[in-house]
């Protein structure tokens, strides 16, 4: 699979590395620096993580190679029709976990797939039901952990997804970041 395409992972997450390694596909890592994140006020909710992750892809086309193709991703997390993006600080993640205690929210993903001749973009939604939260568990969660790099202040492959996912409905791997599944499903199909 993939014989003619050198992959480049266009991200610095440990966990988005780890997934596509366990793919077995050969790729590197090739991150630009100061790639904007933002995206128009009136984009529909269900479809800013697949905008931010073309926008991030876009930042890269005048780099391929005629044989590369990149993979960008972009997580949000979303309770009702608010996003809930990385936290900023201690207590803007205590408010995040808060607002998800004993709800069911929507992690989406979106990914970006593209070579100089060819762009695919598309996003994977998964619903997670946490169960209510005390405040000790929520202060310990932050102070051992420091989710300040998650969106929705949470991992969902740390203490926190251990103890307080009670329904999951769709793709475990997209809570982590990047939905590998039908990554694999998109190459195959490349």
């Amino acid at each position: 699979m993939m014989k003619d395409l050198k992959i480049i992972l266009a991200s610095n997450s440990p966990r988005r590395k780890e997934l596509l390694k366990g793919l077995d596909i050969d790729f590197e890592v090739k991150v630009l620096s100061d790639i904007e994140e933002s995206y128009p006020g009136d984009l529909p909710v269900s479809e800013v993580a697949s905008y931010i992750a073309g926008e991030k892809a876009d930042a890269y086309k005048e780099l391929l190679a005629d044989d590369e193709l990149v993979i960008t991703a972009d997580t949000i997390v979303v309770l009702g029709s608010e996003i809930l993006g990385k936290p900023s600080d201690e207590a803007d993640a205590r408010r995040m976990l808060q607002e998800l205690s004993g709800k069911t929210h929507q992690v989406i993903t979106g990914v970006c797939m593209m070579t100089r001749e060819k762009r695919r973009v598309f996003s994977v939604i998964t619903d997670v039901t946490f169960k209510a939260f005390t405040d000790e568990e929520i202060t310990h969660y932050i102070t051992k952990y420091q989710p300040y790099d998650k969106a929705g202040a949470y991992g969902i492959q740390e203490w926190i997804g251990y103890i307080g996912v009670t329904a999951l409905n769709g793709s475990y791997f997209n809570v982590m970041g990047f939905p590998v599944q039908r990554i694999y499903s998109e190459l195959q199909r490349w």
